[in-house]
């Protein structure tokens, strides 16, 4: 009997997918796959990254590659291609450069991994993810987009760093789409346990809730020359290993939804169980009426991009 092992596909060779390279093959998911249209990136990250495996001991096999051919039976693939923000911008002036080249990605994803699971990480995400759909045709459960993870580890980390506790002890999310409309859930964010407003005053909260809201541009703004990629491909990867492992895992992710709050057919952060098929079931909480009129306002936002999407040849 046979065993093969998993294949990560990783689609950019930039920042956020080399390293998402990185964690993938040091957690020893599977046999990564860097794809990028500068093959020669491609090969190199790659390849340096595979030299670094004798000394951290994993055993994934790294290589790189321009050839879609290559991604042939990926389990999952991380799509990560596009422009990245610079100073001043936000995600949505990214739309029409970034909405052709996901669509070009997704033209070979659907031809050599037909039954992979997608993971989007292109920014505008909510709207690259409904580009990412509509070229794949798959079904729902098998592309989704990254955000809410990330989203929610700035926000926990600047909760643990306000109280000066370990960040393995804050638990909490945010929903929404990634931007200035995302929706922070202070209501359901517990510190080993405790009740977040037991332990923060709610201007403190507050704060926190700002600055987890323009956490990327924080970065983009410190960088000058790019945008942030550890906590984005951290984020991509904690991902592919709940359905590369089958965990189930209950994660914020972009999923579309599909009656769930009232809303059919757009793709916005919502708790998702991750597992072997992907998103298996999206997590309808109770929400309050300021939590409601956060989630609209974030569906509304992204509906005004996927309405730009669609005056857009591309």
């Amino acid at each position: 009997m046979t065993h093969k092992r998993k294949k990560i596909g990783v689609i950019g060779a930039g920042f956020v997918g080399s390293t998402a390279a990185h964690w993938a093959a040091q957690k020893e998911l599977g046999d990564v796959v860097l794809l990028d249209i500068n093959e020669g990136a491609a090969k190199g990250k790659a390849l340096d990254l595979f030299e670094s495996s004798p000394v951290e001991q994993f055993d994934s096999h790294v290589t790189g590659t321009a050839n879609y051919a290559d991604l042939t039976d990926a389990d999952v693939i991380i799509l990560t291609a596009g422009i990245p923000r610079k100073p001043g911008m936000s995600r949505d002036d990214l739309l029409a450069t970034n909405a052709k080249i996901v669509k070009t990605c997704c033209e070979g994803i659907k031809q050599y991994a037909p039954n992979s699971v997608v993971i989007v990480v292109s920014n505008p995400l909510d709207a690259m993810c409904t580009v990412a759909k509509q070229v794949l045709g798959f079904p729902r459960e098998r592309v989704i987009g990254m955000a809410g993870i990330l989203d929610s580890a700035r926000y926990r980390s600047f909760i643990a760093e306000a109280l000066d506790v370990s960040v393995k002890d804050v638990q909490g999310f945010t929903l929404g789409g990634h931007g200035d409309t995302m929706v922070p859930m202070p209501r359901y964010t517990f510190v080993g346990g405790i009740p977040l407003a037991e332990l923060l005053p709610q201007d403190k909260i507050d704060a926190i809730v700002q600055r987890a809201v323009n956490g990327g541009a924080e970065i983009v703004k410190l960088l000058q020359t790019g945008s942030a990629y550890y906590a984005p491909s951290a984020s991509a990867v904690q991902m592919a290993e709940a359905i590369l492992k089958d965990q189930k895992r209950i994660l914020p992710c972009a999923a579309e939804l599909n009656g769930e709050y009232g809303m059919k057919g757009l793709f916005i952060g919502v708790l998702c169980k991750l597992g072997g098929k992907g998103v298996e079931q999206v997590m309808e909480l109770k929400l309050n009426d300021s939590e409601r009129a956060g989630l609209e306002k974030s569906a509304g936002a992204v509906r005004e991009l996927v309405e730009a999407l669609k005056k857009l040849q591309y």
